[in-house]
């Protein structure tokens, strides 16, 4: 048994360091286990704050879009708006009595130009045969070049005075008149349409 017992603690004397090395072996794993499992802890931690800003993040948006927007007018911009309203307005009354004083001096200029209607000279005795018509209507206006005068212009102000007459008709009642040497002063005959 003396042997046995030589042999028992000769073994546990051999064991001793091979169970320390394996325990330590052990207790580096465990500890690196464990600085895992620390990791995770503070990572789970870490992501619950993440989600309780997040929540409280929500919460903020949620009431904020119950509440009106900040972007709607105020006292002040109603006022200035208004203002601008009243500005507006009064340029266009402004606006519409230059146009009446314009229209009513042009319709002077057009009742002064157009003088009220004659009767042409009639020809004297004339070996004319029945068919041929004089070059000049019986019944005409008579009508004073302006500066910036047209045959066009002409007619169509006499269109507005409902006077219904064309550059033709013009043409034929001023033989020999040019339509683009038309000089200031100059008298013209225009037609009366024939009812």
């Amino acid at each position: 048994m003396k042997r046995i017992s030589i042999l028992l603690a000769a073994f546990s004397l051999f064991t001793v360091p091979v169970l320390r090395a394996q325990d330590a072996a052990t207790e580096e794993r465990l500890n690196k286990l464990a600085g895992r499992i620390d990791d995770l802890v503070a990572g789970q931690e870490a992501i619950g704050k993440r989600i309780e800003a997040l929540g409280r993040e929500v919460e903020n948006l949620r009431s904020s879009m119950d509440k009106p927007a900040g972007n709607y007018a105020g006292q002040e911009d109603l006022k200035r708006l208004a203002e601008a309203v009243k500005e507006i307005d009064r340029k266009r009354l402004e606006d519409y009595d230059k146009i009446r004083a314009e229209l009513l001096k042009f319709q002077k200029n057009l009742t002064t130009s157009t003088p009220s209607v004659r009767k042409a000279p009639s020809p004297g005795p004339t070996d004319n045969t029945a068919g041929d018509k004089p070059a000049v209507p019986d019944k005409v206006f008579e009508y004073i070049v302006k500066k910036g005068d047209t045959l066009s212009i002409i007619v169509q102000a006499y269109r507005d005075n409902n006077i219904k007459v064309s550059t033709e008709q013009i043409l034929k009642a001023n033989p020999g008149l040019k339509p683009e040497k038309l000089r200031v002063g100059q008298k013209i005959f225009i037609p009366v349409p024939q009812s």
